[in-house]
């Protein structure tokens, strides 16, 4: 009886002691948290998507408190999430601005010539890097909706040219359909920014002639008449420096191909050019 008593109470005393100790050790080691972590991820979508590249909301949130995140760096939450975060951290959240997909060629069944028939997979990235899709231009839309799958918000469909088509109002700007592009003819652009150079083609003029309709011939007319010198010419290629750009329409109104588009509904922007 004694030995089970002595054995009990040696025991006890052992477990109080490793009780104690982890006590204060969990005092001693202990990690504080930043209470605007649990602030931050309460305002955030919670669909954990990456597409913020951090692993989940949790980590964003982490990050954004740490600084290694921008308060508007949310694409799913848009600009509201990213005023809320802002205002936990304190922030001025003036000049957050929404972004949306654009897709920069024109060349779907109606206006790009057909080089033959592919007999692969129909996804784009496979195509691409085998037999090279079925369009004659090894630039454009290979049209076969890789973009459209990795969309996890209904933002896109394909329309009957077997062009992809964005729904802005859909749109978060979680770069999705970027990444699965192969032909890089997706972009993330500011939602206000209304003309767009649907071409990616690096071929020249004659060429491009040769393979599609609406394709840049670089023929230089819409940089020549630019007000603020927001086009120029690169790779035989007409590009836009959005940053510049005032949506005023000129080079529209000059494109011989029909290249340079105008989104109806967009305004005049305000922009003083930068030399």
């Amino acid at each position: 009886m004694n030995t089970t008593i002595i054995s009990l109470v040696s025991m006890g005393s052992l477990a109080a002691l490793f009780a104690l100790g982890l006590a204060v050790a969990s005092k001693k080691f202990a990690v504080e948290t930043d209470p605007r972590v649990e602030e931050i991820e309460g305002v955030l979508p919670g669909v954990n998507c990456g597409a913020c590249g951090f692993a989940g909301c949790s980590a964003f949130a982490e990050g954004v408190a740490t600084g290694k995140a921008p308060v508007n760096g949310c694409p799913v939450g848009g600009a509201t999430v990213a005023k809320m975060v802002a205002s936990i951290m304190g922030v001025e959240s003036d000049g957050l601005k929404r972004r949306v997909a654009q897709v920069l060629c024109k060349g779907g069944h109606a206006e790009a010539k057909q080089r033959g028939d592919y007999d692969g997979p129909k996804d784009c990235r496979i195509a691409h890097a085998t037999q090279g899709g079925d369009k004659a231009c090894s630039y454009g839309c290979l049209g076969y909706g890789s973009c459209v799958a990795a969309c996890q918000f209904d933002a896109m469909y394909m329309d009957e040219n077997g062009l992809p088509v964005v729904i802005e109002d859909n749109c978060t700007a979680c770069g999705k359909c970027v990444d699965a592009c192969p032909r890089d003819i997706i972009m993330l652009v500011d939602e206000e920014q209304g003309v767009h150079i649907r071409c990616r083609s690096l071929l020249t003029g004659r060429f491009v002639r040769q393979v599609c309709s609406v394709g840049c011939i670089a023929c230089q007319r819409c940089v020549k008449v630019c007000p603020t010198g927001a086009i120029y010419m690169e790779d035989n290629l007409a590009r836009i420096n959005y940053d510049k750009c005032t949506n005023c329409r000129e080079c529209v109104a000059v494109c011989p191909m029909n290249t340079i588009e105008w989104q109806e509904g967009k305004a005049l922007l305000e922009k003083v050019a930068v030399s």
